[in-house]
C-alpha cells in the first residue's frame, strides 16, 4: 500500500442510496470531467482481476453492493483513479440518518485537478459535505476522533477532539477539516460559513458550487501534518468553526 501515500483521498458524505439511484453514474462521469483522458469503465472481479465494464452506463445502474455501489477504475497502474460507494447504517450515521460515503483516490500529482474533481463529485452525490486530502494527512486527521470508552486518548498535534460520527446531530455538520473542503449550503449554514469580516482568507480560497454550496481550500499547498503553518491554520478553522466534529454540543 505504499503507493497511497501519493494518493489524494477524496471522501463525501451523502444521503443513502435508494431505488434506481442515477448518483454513481453521475458520479463517474464528474471525476471523468474533471480528470481529462481518464475513463472508468474498469472493476475489480470477485477473483480480484481488473476487468473491463463492456457497458459501463447500463451496468453501473445495477451494480449495488451492499447499499452502496461498486468500485470503478481506470485500470492505470501509472496514473491510477478509483471510484466506489458503501453505504453506513443508521445506527451509525449522525442523527441517526444512513449515509452514503463516497470514495475516490487519485494520484496527488493531479491535485491542481482536485477542486473540481470533489465539486463534480459531491454535487452529482447530493453532498452534504466532503474533503479531498492527501492521504496521509487523511489518516491524521481520523485520529482526532476520541471517545472517553471507545476511542481514548489525545488527538494528535494539540489539535481538538473530534465527536464519533453516530454523536453528531445531523448529517450536514462536517466531522472533520481537510485540505479541500467541500460544504453543501446546508452545510454552510450549519456552521455559519462564511462570514464576511471573520473569513476573508478562507474566501480568498473558496469558490460557490453551481448548487449553492462552496469548495473551501485551508491552505495553498496540500495540507500536510508536519507542516507547522498548516497546523496552524487547521487550528484557527477548528477555533473558528466549533460545529466541526461536533464540539459545540459537549
Amino acid at each position: 500500500m505504499a503507493f497511497m501515500h501519493n494518493t489524494l483521498t477524496v471522501r463525501i458524505h451523502a444521503p443513502a442510496m435508494i431505488g434506481a439511484d442515477r448518483r454513481p453514474l453521475e458520479m463517474a462521469l464528474g471525476v471523468e470531467r474533471a480528470l481529462p483522458g481518464t475513463r472508468l469503465d474498469w472493476t475489480v472481479s470477485d477473483e480480484q482481476q481488473v476487468v473491463r465494464i463492456p457497458q459501463r452506463d447500463a451496468w453501473l445502474a445495477k451494480a449495488r453492493s451492499g447499499g452502496g455501489f461498486q468500485l470503478l477504475c481506470n485500470n492505470d497502474e501509472g496514473r491510477p483513479v478509483t471510484l466506489f460507494g458503501v453505504d453506513g447504517p443508521e445506527r451509525l450515521g449522525p442523527g441517526g440518518h444512513a449515509l452514503l460515503e463516497v470514495h475516490a483516490e487519485l494520484p496527488l500529482e493531479t491535485s491542481s485537478l482536485a477542486t473540481a474533481l470533489l465539486e463534480n463529485v459531491a454535487e452529482a452525490a447530493h453532498g452534504y459535505w466532503g474533503h479531498a486530502t492527501p492521504f496521509d494527512s487523511a489518516v491524521q486527521a481520523s485520529r482526532q476522533v476520541r471517545d472517553p470508552v471507545r476511542k481514548p486518548g489525545s488527538p494528535p498535534h494539540g489539535l481538538p477532539a473530534l465527536k464519533l460520527t453516530e454523536q453528531l446531530r445531523a448529517p450536514e455538520i462536517p466531522h472533520y477539516l481537510g485540505w479541500l473542503n467541500y460544504w453543501s449550503e446546508a452545510a454552510a449554514q450549519a456552521i455559519g460559513f462564511p462570514g464576511a469580516a471573520r473569513d476573508a482568507e478562507l474566501l480568498s480560497r473558496s469558490r460557490r458550487t453551481p448548487a449553492g454550496g462552496w469548495v473551501v481550500q485551508l491552505t495553498e499547498a496540500p495540507l500536510d501534518y508536519d507542516n507547522p503553518e498548516h497546523i496552524e491554520a487547521l487550528r484557527r478553522a477548528y477555533e473558528r468553526f466549533p460545529v466541526i466534529g461536533g464540539r459545540d454540543s459537549r
